[in-house]
């Protein structure tokens, strides 16, 4: 019987003891960190890398063509949580210009963890182009601006060309109302391999847009060279543009 009540003791001891051990695990929890959205530029089907100031042929109008400005605008990020929640910049706003070499955003303080997707707006929402003057990438001295009912020029795409009659080229792409709307939407996932946030470490999204896609529904620039106003062709260009930009992979 002694022997018995022992066991009986000894198993007691043992169920606490895990019992303790199970309590005293630690949860290690990731800091928030800093997320960088980088988007790469390349023309045409061999993707060569895309500057300002350099020739290029476009593959399917055969224009020659060298931009002097390329920019637009990128909004309200999102990053979606492997626990299917989703993390909102707030007053994301920015203006990607190959002109000052501003394709690399900076997402801060998003909240440690591991993410499976970005949502991407390019362009600018229907409430910020009629909510007044404002600042930072909105601001309209930064000539991205139009007026209070047309809103903002959501792509800028200007050159020369000897294609052109007039020997240049100036699309100003907007819109922001109605069928012909420009800002897009999109989300990209990562794949099998999640972005991981956990304070310093790195965490970057690239993404691949290319601007030759701009005429790949469009008339060359012999019949076409400017474009300055909302409408039908604003929205044909900057939707086969914003659809060809596609995700290439993160960096951990």
């Amino acid at each position: 019987m002694k022997y018995f009540n022992f066991i009986i003791v000894l198993i007691i001891f043992s169920v606490l003891g895990l019992s303790s051990c199970k309590k005293e695990e630690t949860v290690t929890t990731k800091t928030s960190g800093d997320v960088g959205l980088d988007i790469e530029h390349v023309w045409g089907s061999a993707e060569e890398e895309f500057i300002l100031n350099k020739e290029y042929t476009h593959p399917l109008t055969n224009d020659k063509m060298t931009f002097t400005i390329f920019r637009y605008y990128v909004s309200n990020l999102r990053l979606k949580s492997t626990d299917g929640t989703w993390f909102t910049q707030p007053d994301s706003y920015y203006i990607v210009d190959l002109g000052t070499d501003e394709t690399f955003l900076s997402i801060p303080e998003v909240p440690g963890g591991e993410y499976t997707d970005i949502e991407v707006t390019f362009g600018v929402d229907s409430l910020h182009n009629v909510s007044g003057a404002q600042t930072g990438a909105l601001a309209p001295s930064n000539s991205m601006f139009w007026s209070w009912n047309s809103g903002y020029i959501m792509l800028k795409a200007e050159g020369i060309s000897p294609n052109s009659l007039t020997g240049n080229f100036i699309f100003h792409l907007g819109g922001f109302m109605g069928e012909n709307k420009v800002q897009t939407t999109k989300t990209y996932n990562f794949g099998t391999t999640p972005l991981v946030i956990d304070g310093n470490r790195e965490a970057e999204i690239h993404l691949v847009a290319n601007p030759a896609k701009l005429w790949h529904s469009a008339d060359n620039l012999a019949t076409k060279s400017s474009m300055t106003i909302p409408g039908v062709i604003a929205k044909t260009m900057s939707s086969t543009f914003y659809n060809g930009i596609k995700f290439d992979h993160i960096h951990n």
